[in-house]
């Protein structure tokens, strides 16, 4: 039975996308990977955040997420998650927009463009438990988007 794991997006099967892997046997987070080269320009004030595809796919148990977090080494090098944390839901997986590819969002806070290559580890992610509030009544429907979508009709 299958608990929890990363695949490649439909899309994204014969681009060489590596699935993540922990560095050492203590580390909490998996390394994700840039599935593409990818500029990301220098912050300036309005500037919408860059999309980092990553060619995946998550599933996890229903009380469970996957969360995205920076790597010590993108901070270093000006790159930090544009959405703090980034938290993929289990209902995300496959749905009808994009199979549930999820992306990186980022901003560049050096003093120059940064090139992002494809293979370049741009965050980290985590396996994580939620718990439900004693009256929890989640509103009805599906998973109907992508990227975003659980506010959009």
């Amino acid at each position: 039975m299958r608990v929890r794991g990363f695949e490649v997006a439909k899309g994204w099967e014969d681009r060489g996308i590596a699935l993540p892997r922990r560095s050492t046997g203590g580390s909490a987070g998996y390394d994700l990977e840039a599935a593409e080269d990818v500029t990301v320009p220098r912050f300036r004030l309005g500037q919408e955040p860059t999309l980092i595809p990553t060619g995946l796919k998550v599933y996890c148990q229903p009380d469970e997420f996957l969360a995205l977090y920076n790597r010590s080494s993108g901070a270093k090098k000006g790159i930090v998650l544009g959405n703090g944390v980034g938290i993929i839901d289990t209902d995300y997986y496959g749905n009808p927009t994009n199979d549930g590819h999820f992306q990186i969002v980022v901003f560049n806070v050096s003093d120059h463009d940064l090139m992002i290559k494809k293979g370049d580890r741009i965050a980290q992610a985590i396996f994580q438990k939620f718990a439900l509030a004693d009256d929890d009544t989640p509103l009805e429907g599906a998973r109907r988007g992508g990227f975003g979508s659980t506010d959009q009709e």
